[in-house]
């Protein structure tokens, strides 16, 4: 069942020099499931998860949640529909005169329930996310990571079915960002709430989503399943995200044909760069390797310069083949 069904999104920025931030898009977001939204700085993604709850209203296209088509609303009634969707924000958005608890309750107040109920209902959140014991402690009195699970739990609050996260974990520190999405999969799991995680990391991405989008220059170019865009990216913008630019200094001699091999999660626990070199008595120079944990295999990336001779690159070639490893060719060019 679709949660979210994005058609043919348009999104242009009007002025006298007018931008269009989405052109064309669309998307279907599975009910339940973590859904990533990746790409660079400037890219599109924030405008466009910002377009799923029309805090910014597309120029043109479809939006639909929850069987809701939230682009034909009128306001009181998109009002009503944006209440089964929540937002997490990098900044928190936290108010800073009130405690952790307050701020918990403060949608509930907004729609009209009282203090002591809002209360009541506020607290099991709290401790969902691990703050039982920080109800009253002010933001000035919190880290990062413990700010943005009082965020997270003002949006569970609400009964949300969806929750949307703009760049959720950018301002947080590694240890902390490890915590945040690994609650966010709990709490995915747990209460069944599908969702959207926006992010310029392919590491988040990798740590927690069912499937991915790759955005670039406005368009979705790209999107699977996260094993299979990380094992077989078909686009520029998704190479450079899995396997960076500047990988390789300009400065390098490249003397031999370049290849990127990938490991799949059964492999990877094999010596195959060592069995590939003792197979073909030759030596390989390994310009860039990453290893990943996808949904709790070992998944990994390495950038390999083989010899000139085209005998024992065909040696190597067909060892991998053999050890039923993915390969392909590479240009030098691209990772300068």
């Amino acid at each position: 069942m679709s949660m979210i069904e994005i058609e043919h999104l348009t999104k242009t920025f009007p002025g006298a020099n007018a931008v269009t931030a989405l052109d064309d898009v669309s998307l279907n977001i599975e009910s339940g499931e973590i859904f990533g939204i990746i790409g660079l700085s400037g890219a599109g993604k924030s405008t466009l998860v910002r377009c799923m709850n029309l805090l910014e209203r597309p120029t043109s296209g479809v939006v639909r949640v929850n069987g809701a088509e939230l682009t034909g609303l009128a306001d009181r009634n998109l009002r009503k529909a944006r209440q089964s969707i929540g937002m997490i924000f990098q900044g928190f958005n936290l108010l800073m005169q009130r405690t952790a608890l307050d701020n918990v309750c403060f949608p509930l107040e907004l729609g009209g329930m009282s203090r002591s109920e809002a209360r009541k209902k506020a607290r099991p959140f709290l401790e969902l996310v691990g703050l039982e014991d920080r109800e009253n402690a002010y933001p000035t009195q919190l880290s990062g990571g413990q700010k943005q699970r009082v965020a997270i739990a003002r949006t569970l609050v609400t009964d949300p079915k969806v929750i949307l996260c703009d760049e959720a974990t950018s301002a947080l520190d590694p240890t902390t960002t490890q915590s945040i999405l690994a609650l966010l999969k709990e709490l995915n799991e747990k209460l069944g709430v599908t969702v959207v995680v926006i992010t310029h990391e392919m590491k988040v991405v990798e740590q927690i989503c069912d499937r991915v989008a790759i955005i670039a220059d406005s368009h979705i170019v790209e999107q699977g399943a996260v094993a299979d865009v990380f094992h077989h990216p078909q686009t520029a913008a998704a190479r450079q995200l899995i396997t960076p630019k500047g990988a390789i200094s300009e400065k390098s001699a490249i003397h031999g044909p370049l290849y990127r091999i990938t490991f799949d999660g059964s492999t990877s626990d094999q010596p195959i760069v060592s069995g590939m070199v003792l197979a073909s008595g030759a030596p390989v120079n390994i310009w860039y390797a990453d290893t990943k944990d996808i949904d709790g295999k070992a998944h990994g990336q390495m950038l390999l310069e083989l010899p000139k001779d085209q005998v024992l690159t065909q040696k190597m070639l067909a060892f991998l083949k053999s050890q039923q490893v993915t390969y392909e060719r590479e240009e030098a060019e691209y990772y300068d």
